[in-house]
């Protein structure tokens, strides 16, 4: 009763508030939520972790945000156990399927869009997505990225490395490219490509660092860390994240 009537309040304070049209989120804890909660495998954490994006989600429409990017799957990941990294991509793929083909999603218009070193991922989990990514195509509201095989230093580099395919197969000189390099120009090449950046990152579990999350778009990104593992994550720590957000003055380096 006191939850819902805190909740209510929150969420009354935003009504008039600036808010995040783009919020990124590293959806950091469910190994430790399994652990400390004494759960069979380190995978009920992570199935656990995937039952609450779907809320997620339904708060980020009812609160009008445009995108938001989950970080799924980091290429650090993919070095875990062959056992975990199944079940895990498993996981991801019955996730993002279920998100894709529920009813109420697509007459919302959420959009899915896979991002990551996407070729390092197994196949069956890559066909997935494209499927998800496929069949979401259409949607105009919510657009919903997962990164899923991502990393921040890899994204760069792949995007260095397709600009320069780029511009020699153009017919310019390294020289030239070197000379004319922008970050207007570097863009476009990124995984994100098209989408803005995020205005508001959320990381759970109580790490304070990005662990590599959109280190090139997050360059004027607020943050907001909370202690909360993903799997505990309630609709009143996303208000809070949100609160403390409208709270913020962005000078966006000026």
């Amino acid at each position: 009763m006191v939850y819902r009537i805190y909740e209510r309040r929150l969420a009354g304070s935003l009504r008039d508030a600036v808010l995040p049209r783009h919020v990124g989120v590293i959806l950091d804890g469910n190994r430790r939520y399994a652990r400390e909660r004494g759960l069979s495998t380190v995978a009920d954490g992570h199935r656990l972790g995937a039952g609450k994006i779907q809320h997620l989600l339904d708060w980020c429409h009812e609160f009008g945000v445009d995108h938001v990017t989950l970080w799924l799957l980091s290429t650090d990941n993919l070095s875990r156990t062959d056992a975990e990294l199944a079940e895990l991509t498993k996981i991801i793929g019955d996730t993002v399927t279920a998100i894709a083909d529920n009813p109420r999603n697509r007459s919302r218009g959420f959009r899915i869009t896979p991002v990551g070193a996407l070729d390092a991922l197994p196949d069956e989990l890559r066909l997935r997505l494209k499927q998800a990514a496929d069949r979401t195509s259409a949607g105009n509201r919510l657009h919903v990225q997962v990164a899923v095989g991502y990393g921040g230093r890899q994204e760069i580099i792949d995007a260095v490395r397709g600009l320069l395919q780029q511009r020699l197969a153009d017919g310019d000189t390294l020289e030239q490219v070197i000379a004319g390099l922008t970050p207007d120009l570097l863009a476009p090449h990124l995984y994100t490509t098209g989408t803005p950046d995020p205005d508001l990152i959320i990381r759970t579990s109580g790490e304070i660092r990005l662990s590599g999350f959109l280190l090139w778009q997050s360059a004027h990104s607020e943050f907001h860390f909370t202690d909360a593992y993903w799997p505990a994550f309630r609709k009143i720590d996303f208000l809070r994240a949100l609160r403390d957000f409208a709270g913020r003055q962005r000078r966006f380096g000026r």
